[in-house]
């Protein structure tokens, strides 16, 4: 498989993402798949219970690719991902609010199939919004001149 057709593959599943169709994700995935949340292992069973609890949640998310690489058998994703917080979300009641957050997607191929997960998730933009974080204004940076 070349790293255009592993890109293309990824970019597949971003649509079934866009589609609430967690099947057409799944089945790209090897029987013997290995994911990471934040370095942490995740198992498959997890990980579709969190799939699922995040489209309940917010049951119009869209991802929107930012970039996407490929190298060798490795594919990298950097997305923003939209909703509307129309259910429960840890513990918050539905706000009917948009809301956002960003993550970055690492996936390892053999033989067509993703063998090897990791993903790192910013949320922070989504939990300011649900006032679960404060909101800390952006710092300027001083440059030199």
């Amino acid at each position: 498989m070349s790293m255009a057709e592993r890109k293309a593959l990824c970019l597949e599943m971003v649509a079934a993402w866009n589609r609430w169709d967690l099947s057409g994700i799944i089945k790209h995935w090897s029987p013997d798949i290995v994911h990471y949340s934040e370095d942490t292992e995740v198992s498959s069973a997890d990980m579709i219970k969190l799939m699922e609890g995040g489209l309940q949640a917010f049951p119009d998310l869209q991802l929107e690719v930012k970039s996407i690489m490929a190298e060798d058998d490795r594919v990298i994703l950097r997305i923003t991902v939209t909703a509307t917080h129309s259910h429960e979300f840890m513990g918050v009641p539905p706000t009917g609010e948009r809301v956002s957050w960003h993550l970055v997607e690492e996936l390892r191929f053999e033989d067509a199939k993703v063998v090897e997960h990791w993903d790192v998730i910013n949320m922070r933009p989504l939990l300011v919004k649900l006032g679960k974080l404060p909101d800390v204004p952006k710092v300027e940076l001083e440059t030199s001149a």
